[in-house]
């Protein structure tokens, strides 16, 4: 089980994250995941979707339903395609979108992203970091996320930002 201590800047509250992938098949997995938001004392997600991936064409696909506090009951479904720029494939750039539909099937929202991600391994001794930068489509706004070994900032240029720490 994956674990992490997720804090946004928005919300103010330290959340604990717990994901689980069991394996189906060679490239299939369901994946379990919940949240526990520690200010209220209560989960403030659960999901669980099933994920395939396509390793030859650097993509992946899933879909599931996901219950928040905030959004409530929604089925999602999401798509992700990565291409290497280099030939070492340190950087690559990615395209997802994401589709979520309520209870009743009748709202749709849509959300695209196009990134690019740079690897850089052993950037000090034992430690690797990973820069995405991208543009959210549907929102209009760029991102930004850097990722040292366990820890994660996530930013975007609208002020908003969370900071993870996997366990």
């Amino acid at each position: 089980m994956e674990t992490s201590l997720r804090y946004a800047g928005d919300t103010r509250a330290l959340r604990i994250h717990a994901k689980e992938k069991i394996p189906l098949d060679s490239n299939i997995f369901l994946q379990v995941h919940g949240e526990l938001d520690t200010r209220v004392g209560e989960p403030s997600l659960l999901a669980a979707s099933l994920r395939q991936f396509y390793p030859d064409l650097s993509a992946s696909a899933s879909i599931g339903v996901r219950y928040d506090k905030y959004e409530k009951l929604h089925y999602l479904g999401r798509g992700k395609m990565s291409f290497p720029v280099t030939t070492d494939g340190l950087l690559r750039f990615t395209i997802k979108g994401q589709s979520y539909l309520d209870k009743e099937f009748k709202e749709t929202k849509f959300k695209g992203a196009a990134e690019f991600s740079l690897g850089i391994l052993n950037f000090q001794k034992a430690q690797d970091v990973r820069v995405k930068l991208g543009y959210e489509v549907s929102d209009k706004v760029p991102y930004l996320q850097i990722r040292e070994n366990n820890w994660t900032l996530n930013a975007n240029v609208n002020g908003r930002w969370n900071v993870r720490f996997d366990l």
